[in-house]
């Protein structure tokens, strides 16, 4: 029996630990393949060291925090590995906010370390005076100092750091569609918690994962971090194309992928899909958005390997999981809470419905957050406590358990449309109008009404070659909705807005229909 059997039975050890064993005893295997550039884990965990050590050389001690904004890159990769390796608290910022929110979110992580690239360099440039961080290039552009002119020497190693398993991983700031950024603090011990677990999902030395979501998102660490921890290998895609993803596939056989649901939609619509050689598959996972039932169904049949959906938050709490290969007709479904994982429903009042009626989602599970950074108002307003005393987080989210245990996903609380008093729950329309067969995605939001206070309008993105009307499609779908559901108004867009993790932007949905804008 080798080291690497009883790795998954210890209580704790730090992740960056796991890649300096790699390293030592299976140097040459890949670590991390990207645009070409191929790391094995001997390089990588060589310039992790380095990272550490410069780090340590400028001060930064356990537990500060350091922050990374730029595209997804093996420098990147070794900045965030680098901070976990010297005990700092890694802060992802997505370089997809506004300057007013990156400047937010970097005071509020009080890192003394900034690590960009060019482009965020530009974003941050109207308000670089009110950062305190020192800006160093991931990228080597100039205007601030160069990662490989501010690293550590080669060969340089740091001093050792003892990893307190409470200490913080990293803290995600997460703000859903809306709202101030909060920054979610995750621990080493939850992060290693959940590699444990993975290995019952196939994660080992023999693993290749596809990475195309940005690594800065939770969706993306909960297969990237298992990857390595247990000596994978990760194909990194800065930005995802569907030729691309599926060229890359195929070429390196890759066993495991972390997508979004509309990566799926538009990979399973390619024309050439079914070209391809992805028999290397063994494990396809699916988060962070609304996955619709006949997606799911065109997955489970046309691509090798299993798929698991996981609905939960980056806050923790509870989860479930849908193993769509096995429960075909459960795919309107986010599945049953994960072995371990609590979860209930709450009305308005805090008090729990009854089987079968709708309430908001609340959870506990092993893999919860600490809280909101230096927020302790928002981290109480998440939590929800049952009369024993036992902390949930609350998710915002309606749903409803059917008789075999299956959660519903509805929609988010503040989605949810009141009409005349009575509850609209766009998912319904939306599943409903994608039973169209000209309709290639949808989305429905909630308009200021005179006469009911609130009602339905739809916005609709057309399939390539479709010519129907709004007219038609409005009298269509109508026809098959209750009263209180009826959409009053239906629009035709080509796109519709998504974060950069695939969450249909409703406050800009509605925003638009207010200002009467196309």
């Amino acid at each position: 029996m080798t080291w690497l059997d009883t790795l998954v039975d210890e209580p704790f050890v730090c992740i960056t630990d796991t890649l300096r064993r790699f390293a030592t005893e299976r140097g040459d295997h890949p670590a991390l393949i990207c645009d070409g550039e191929v790391v094995t884990y001997a390089e990588l965990d060589a310039r992790v060291d380095r990272f550490a050590a410069a780090l340590q050389r400028d001060g930064l001690k356990p537990c500060d925090a350091v922050a990374l904004c730029a595209a997804a890159s093996v420098e990147y990769v070794v900045a965030f590995l680098g901070g976990l390796r010297a005990g700092a608290a890694v802060a992802p910022l997505a370089p997809t906010s506004s300057t007013a929110s990156l400047v937010s979110m970097i005071g509020n992580s009080g890192a003394r370390l900034l690590f960009l690239d060019a482009e965020v360099k530009r974003l941050l440039e109207p308000l670089a005076g009110d950062i305190n961080a020192k800006a160093i290039g991931l990228d080597g552009h100039s205007g601030s100092i160069a990662l490989q002119t501010w690293l550590a020497p080669e060969g340089t190693a740091p001093l050792p750091v003892a990893i307190n398993p409470a200490w913080a991983f990293n803290i995600i700031y997460s703000s859903g569609t809306t709202g101030t950024p909060k920054g979610i603090v995750q621990s080493h011990g939850m992060r290693w918690a959940y590699a444990q677990r993975s290995v019952e999902r196939g994660y080992g030395p023999h693993a290749t994962t596809l990475i195309s979501t940005p690594l800065y998102s939770n969706t993306t660490l909960v297969s990237f971090m298992p990857t390595l921890t247990f000596g994978g290998t990760v194909v990194l895609m800065p930005k995802f194309h569907t030729t691309r993803y599926l060229t890359l596939a195929q070429q390196y056989r890759v066993t495991h992928t972390m997508l979004v649901p509309v990566q799926y939609q538009r990979l399973m619509a390619h024309p050439e899909f079914d070209r391809y050689d992805l028999s290397s598959f063994q494990a396809k996972f699916c988060t962070s958005a609304p996955f619709s039932a006949s997606v799911k169904a065109d997955v489970v049949r046309r691509w090798p390997g299993k798929l698991t959906e996981y609905y939960g938050m980056t806050e923790g709490g509870g989860s479930c999981q849908l193993e769509a290969h096995a429960f075909p007709d459960k795919l309107h479904t986010v599945g049953k809470p994960v072995e371990g994982h609590d979860i209930r429903l709450i009305d308005e009042h805090g008090n729990e419905v009854a089987q079968g009626e709708v309430g908001e989602i609340v959870g506990n599970s092993p893999a919860m957050m600490t809280g909101y950074y230096r927020q302790p108002e928002k981290t109480a307003e998440a939590e929800w406590y049952d009369p024993s005393g036992k902390r949930f987080i609350r998710t915002g989210d309606m749903g409803r358990f059917d008789e075999d245990g299956f959660l519903t996903l509805l929609d988010r609380k503040k989605d949810m449309i009141i009409s005349g008093g009575f509850n609209v729950y766009p998912s319904d329309l939306e599943a409903e109008l994608h039973r169209h067969p000209d309709v290639a995605d949808a989305a429905v939001v909630g308009a200021l009404s005179e006469q009911w206070g609130e009602t339905p309008v739809a916005f609709v993105v057309r399939r390539l070659g479709a010519t129907l009307d709004e007219n038609a499609l409005l009298t269509w779908i109508n026809a098959r909705l209750g009263k209180m559901q009826r959409l009053s108004a239906l629009r035709f867009v080509d796109t519709l807005p998504r974060s950069p993790i695939g969450k249909v932007l409703k406050r800009e949905l509605r925003e638009q229909f207010s200002s009467g804008t196309r």
